[in-house]
Order: C-alpha cells, then structure tokens, then sequence
C-alpha cells in the first residue's frame, strides 16, 4: 500500500463544513509553520541547531513543524528571529 501526501489545497477543498474563518486561520497557519520550515532548511540547521540559537526546545520545534500544537506567538517569535524572519500584521485580501 502506497501512501500519498495531499497538499493543504486539495485538502481545504474537501473542507466543506469548516467557515470561511476557520479556512483562514488554518491557511494562516500552514503559511506559518511552512516559513519557518523552509528558513531552517534554507539555513541548513537541524532541529536541535534551532533550539540552540532560539531557545526553543527541539521536541517544540518538531511538534510545530509537523503540525502537532498550537504555539504561542512568542514561540513562533522566538524562533523566527534567529532566522532572520519576522511576522508582519497586513490587510487581508478578499477574493469574491
């Protein structure tokens, strides 16, 4: 048996019982944790290199990246600056 990874487009479609509101912030936050994978990767640092330089517990940093927790705006602060990255608050975009 194969499996088959689905990317979150295709599962937001099959999505229909969640609101408008609820897509957003899991769009937000997929958006998220994916930055902060893709900057760690880019700076060729493990899981555990990451801890070192933001404080931030490895075990943390594998529940965030796989999707398994919730985290702080702190956390994700605390992790995002030793990678040269920062949130930004923008106005949203509506599409009709």
């Amino acid at each position: 048996m194969s499996s088959k990874l689905t990317s979150w487009r295709d599962m937001k479609k099959k999505m229909t019982s969640l609101s408008q509101e609820e897509l957003d912030e899991i769009d937000l936050k997929v958006q998220i944790v994916g930055e902060i994978l893709k900057a760690r990767q880019e700076e060729s640092l493990t899981q555990r290199a990451l801890e070192e330089i933001s404080g931030v517990k490895q075990p943390m940093i594998a529940r965030i990246e796989g999707g398994d927790t919730d985290p702080q705006l702190s956390t994700v602060i605390k992790i995002l600056r030793p990678l040269g990255k920062k949130l930004a608050v923008v106005d949203m975009e509506y599409s009709d």
